[in-house]
């Protein structure tokens, strides 16, 4: 029998390797691609029907281009043989119906097809190795897509020509700025949007303070204040002021000016000091440290608790803890683009499996973290056109780079996930849905949604990749609470920074009981039409609704009870890299 620290070091020698690997493979496990592959390929050659079917269509296929083809080099106004899905918005350019780009599109567009068809619908691969084997296809066709080149893309040659080139001079510097700051680690300029100047600019003070988080009051803006404070929990995976960005679009701001007090929990970015904080760390020294401090500075008042993202997910979990308890200091929750339920928890879900798990765990080892480049890399994957190859046409061959922005600034501003609470977050409720299933483990015991009965606000986007709005809605399957559920345009993060006036924003509401009956999302989406406008605004008006009477403002902090203001908002841990 080999000692432990044979045993020991073996392991090390593993987890060493995989760390090294991770960095090149922005976090994909190369075993569980594979694992994929295979099961796809031998189910693939072990159909010989599906194999012919899959040559005839080729041939066919090709046929049918090569004619139509020869009737587009001719004939200008010959209709497109295949129309690009509604979402794919790479070829909407005039330029694109013309010769010989149009020939170029329609035969990109005939390969993308086929593959889609060769990936999908062999019988015999498991759900998940399909949808990966599909995922990885549509990658490797983005790479090579006719917008990609500028040989290819009419929009790029037209701009070389009127410019004379110097959009590609200008291009070139766009990547060696974007190389220095990839290899030197240094981020982008803020360019004018930095936290504390004039991002994260509303009024307050950080009242209490521990490894985890900064607990921010802000300043009243009203002479009387809704009883009920409201406290919001971002998620951990960003910095709170995706809620508190500019004056015009500052969540924090628009519910201060309504009469609220607000709380605002400010997470800290950690480090390999870090890596054994866990997810109960999460609930008692964030969300239950929070409440205390909240009890102590507003005594005897329920409150209203917001969660975000991750923030929803944990507040979702520390309420049924605290309903199985009797612990009735929560009023409402409110959560936003939160799911409880994973089972179809959209492409992310193409990212966790055990081989996948098992490799995170070893990249995390490395350092104790999750690095952000590989968080990135994984919602980069996701949205590879928007965020990697369209972003590489406007910047490097039209040498376009956009104008920053608050959120473009608040984006780049990235944090870190400890080695323990990631993988248990990922292993708990990603792979085994242990919330949804009521296996959930809070203080030795389990909690179930069912038995929260405080009224909840949950809010979804149409667009968003990260938590489907799906997803979001199996909540109305797992409550037995009134439950209103808004469906807003945008995306995750878009989505949220809805502020009223801002155009083009539209949502659906609808109210569902506990005594109601259960209707699918899509009936949902049909019997409830989109209303224009923000839906912050019927949000405010329900939390008024479950408020009480307007009371005097309360002081900042609680000095007697150990809560006296430390510094201004938007504290320390904000400004953590």
């Amino acid at each position: 029998m080999e000692p432990p620290v044979f045993n020991e070091l073996k392991n090390n020698i593993d987890r060493a390797i995989h760390a090294f690997e991770g960095r090149v493979t922005q976090g994909i496990s190369p075993a569980s691609l594979s694992l994929a592959y295979m099961d796809w390929l031998i189910h693939l050659l072990h159909s010989p029907g599906k194999f012919g079917e899959l040559a005839e269509n080729l041939t066919r296929k090709h046929f049918a281009y090569s004619v139509w083809s020869a009737r587009a080099a001719t004939d200008p106004a010959t209709p497109p043989m295949i129309k690009p899905l509604q979402q794919d918005r790479r070829f909407n350019d005039p330029a694109w119906g013309k010769f010989p780009f149009n020939v170029i599109a329609q035969g990109f567009l005939m390969r993308e097809q086929w593959w889609h068809y060769a990936t999908t619908g062999i019988p015999g691969v498991s759900r998940h190795h399909e949808n990966v084997v599909s995922f990885a296809a549509r990658q490797w066709l983005d790479m090579f897509s006719p917008t990609n080149f500028p040989l290819t893309n009419p929009k790029i040659i037209d701009r070389t020509v009127q410019t004379g080139g110097m959009n590609l001079v200008q291009g070139m510097e766009n990547l060696l700025e974007d190389i220095q700051n990839y290899t030197t680690g240094s981020a982008p300029s803020c360019e004018g949007f930095c936290a504390g100047e004039n991002l994260a600019t509303t009024e307050g003070q950080v009242v209490y303070r521990n490894r985890l988080i900064e607990l921010i009051q802000y300043s009243p803006k009203t002479e009387t204040v809704h009883a009920e404070p409201i406290l919001i929990i971002p998620a951990w995976i960003m910095k709170y002021y995706i809620l508190d960005l500019s004056e015009h679009n500052s969540m924090v701001r628009y519910l201060v000016e309504k009469g609220h007090t607000v709380f605002m929990i400010s997470w800290h970015n950690p480090d390999a000091a870090d890596r054994d904080m866990a997810m109960k760390d999460y609930i008692n020294r964030g969300v239950r440290d929070a409440l205390k401090a909240i009890n102590a500075i507003v005594p005897e008042r329920q409150i209203h608790a917001v969660g975000y993202c991750l923030g929803g997910t944990l507040l979702a979990t520390t309420a049924a803890a605290m309903a199985r308890d009797e612990d009735n200091r929560l009023k409402t929750l409110s959560l936003f683009t939160a799911q409880t339920d994973f089972t179809e928890a959209g492409e992310l879900m193409l990212f966790i499996d055990e081989s996948q798990l098992s490799y995170m765990e070893d990249i995390m080892w490395d350092r104790g973290y999750l690095d952000t480049t590989q968080m990135s890399g994984a919602f980069m994957l996701l949205r590879s056109y928007d965020l990697l190859w369209s972003r590489m046409v406007s910047e490097y061959w039209l040498g376009e780079r956009p104008p920053m922005n608050d959120l473009m600034a608040w984006n780049s501003d990235s944090t870190r996930m400890p080695y323990k609470m990631h993988t248990e977050y990922l292993s708990r409720l990603f792979l085994h849905n242990d919330l949804a299933s009521g296996r959930f483990i809070v203080d030795d015991g389990p909690v179930a949604l069912r038995d929260i009965r405080v009224p909840i606000f949950s809010v979804a986007t149409e667009k968003d990749h990260v938590a489907p709005w799906r997803s979001v809605y199996k909540l109305h399957g797992l409550v037995n609470t009134d439950l209103t559920f808004v469906l807003t345009s945008g995306g995750h993060n878009a989505g949220i920074v809805s502020e009223p006036g801002h155009p083009r924003r539209r949502y659906r509401m609808a109210l569902n009981r506990p005594e109601d009956k259960y209707i699918s999302a899509s009936q949902w989406y049909e019997r409830n039409e989109a209303i224009d406008g923000s839906w912050w605004e019927p949000w405010s008006e329900w939390l008024a609704q479950h408020s009480g009477e307007r009371v005097a403002p309360p002081e900042m902090g609680n000095t007697d009870a150990g809560y006296a203001p430390l510094c201004k908002a938007p504290g320390t841990y904000v400004f953590e890299k």
